[in-house]
């Protein structure tokens, strides 16, 4: 279980983080702040998983907040301002959630700071550490690559599929642009529209890249490249 506070000036944002905290076991809700400063003695004296965040306060901004602390920990935007996206993912944050916030996509935020915590922390189940941005809406979401099961090609876009099934991630980008941010040793193109996760290949069978219940075609230009891939075992 994470430990968290939240810092927010809004007293009834706060109330809503406790509900939504209260009804997931995934965090413990340690303490929340109206003010800036009074969470930033209570930290030096608690480190804590996770701060949920609001970007925009009064007397010291959500990001000069965080660019304050010597040893922050993962953070989770909140903010009215959709315009604030940008800043607050290149401060490598783990989610940003627009007001309201929806209990679900609470829940989603919770659970990418988890992930991000175990892979830090080198758990068992994890592939290893890395990450990368994609555009998404109004700013940049960073996807670790333990995440992605397979990426297909789209015309102009691509689509992330993600290995614990939740919505697929939709971008304008090209495949070959996203291969090229790829780690070549953890990621596979099997045919020109698609490009495979090593490490959620089950089997390969009939000119089919099996990943778990889903097939992914192998087109004829790229067969050498998997018989090479599978030589190595």
């Amino acid at each position: 279980m994470m430990t968290c506070i939240a810092v927010d000036d809004e007293p009834l944002a706060l109330e809503v983080i406790k509900n939504y905290a209260a009804s997931t076991p995934i965090i413990r809700l340690v303490n929340t702040f109206t003010d800036a400063i009074q969470a930033q003695m209570f930290l030096k004296a608690q480190p804590v998983d996770l701060i949920i965040l609001d970007i925009r306060m009064p007397d010291i901004s959500g990001i000069q907040f965080l660019q304050s602390l010597n040893n922050p920990p993962l953070v989770i935007f909140t903010t009215a301002y959709a315009e604030y996206a940008v800043k607050g993912f290149e401060l490598e944050a783990v989610d940003y959630l627009l007001k309201p916030v929806k209990f679900e996509r609470f829940v989603r935020a919770l659970e990418k700071a988890e992930r991000m915590i175990a892979m830090l922390a080198g758990a068992p189940g994890t592939h290893g550490e890395g990450s990368l941005f994609i555009k998404s809406g109004y700013g940049n979401v960073r996807i670790l690559f333990s995440e992605i099961l397979y990426i297909e090609g789209l015309d102009d876009y691509i689509r992330i599929q993600f290995a614990d099934r939740r919505q697929p991630l939709l971008t304008l980008m090209s495949l070959k642009s996203i291969q090229e941010k790829l780690p070549a040793d953890r990621f596979l193109r099997v045919h020109r529209s698609f490009i495979v996760s090593l490490n959620h290949v089950r089997s390969v069978r009939k000119k089919t890249v099996f990943l778990g219940n889903t097939g992914i075609p192998v087109g004829d230009t790229y067969s050498e490249a998997v018989q090479t891939w599978l030589s190595g075992f």
